[in-house]
């Protein structure tokens, strides 16, 4: 994604919001609460999650949280992860963006940087150029981190899915995903302008009324969501 090339970014009238953070910190529930929100103030809304999110997608979605490709080691998974993003940006994130829709998903490419990248120990390169090609110029205006503690996140996780095997990264160790959390603080901090943190440790509504703030810094008074950032792909 290179300053250089902005002339030939393709303006949408959108507006991209995705939700990133470690297991059990809340994203899923505060993408909800924030879609009923906005729809109730007469905007057209989506949610969407990855891996997932359209028809091929969701295909490759099995494959990865039940651990059948895992065998194959982390870079073939990380190939699979750009490919079902691939598949989700061309034929369900960018035509809502381009229909003016506002587009919020539950994980994106930040979680590829964490868990393929930094825990998979995969070269920043790798990681990078698969973006790259699977995100295709289509950038998040706003990424909202949701920031827990290890332990707590793992707890709440282990709660929700009482009757439900761990999947694929749930059951992984405490120290990996501590380095996972530490790793999304590190994304935020590079990328300010993009990245917000929310304390996830805090009561439900406080950060639905937290998040909402976030969001609303971007929508303009006159109704219509404020042009999402897509950028050329390089």
């Amino acid at each position: 994604m290179h300053a250089d090339l902005e002339e030939l970014v393709s303006p949408t009238k959108g507006l991209f919001v995705t939700f990133e953070g470690g297991e059990g910190a809340g994203k899923s529930t505060q993408m909800r609460l924030l879609a009923d929100s906005l729809s109730g103030r007469g905007y057209d809304v989506l949610t969407t999650r990855e891996p997932g999110g359209s028809l091929g997608a969701e295909a490759v979605r099995h494959v990865l949280l039940s651990g059948a490709a895992e065998s194959f080691g982390v870079r073939m998974e990380a190939i699979l992860f750009a490919a079902a993003r691939s598949d989700h940006v061309e034929e369900v994130i960018r035509p809502a963006l381009q229909q003016g829709r506002i587009v919020l998903c539950d994980r994106f490419m930040d979680s590829s940087r964490v868990y393929q990248g930094v825990t998979g120990n995969l070269e920043p390169g790798f990681v990078e150029t698969l973006e790259r090609v699977a995100v295709n110029g289509v950038v998040p205006d706003r990424t909202i981190i949701f920031d827990l503690p290890a332990e707590a996140g793992l707890e709440r996780a282990r709660r929700r899915s009482l009757n439900v095997d761990p999947d694929r990264f749930e059951k992984e160790q405490l120290e990996t995903h501590e380095k996972r959390r530490e790793a999304f603080l590190d994304i935020a901090e590079a990328d300010p302008e993009r990245c917000r943190v929310v304390d996830a440790t805090l009561p439900p509504e406080v950060i639905a009324a937290e998040v909402l703030r976030l969001v609303e810094a971007l929508l303009p008074g006159d109704g219509e969501p404020q042009s999402s950032r897509v950028e050329a792909a390089s």
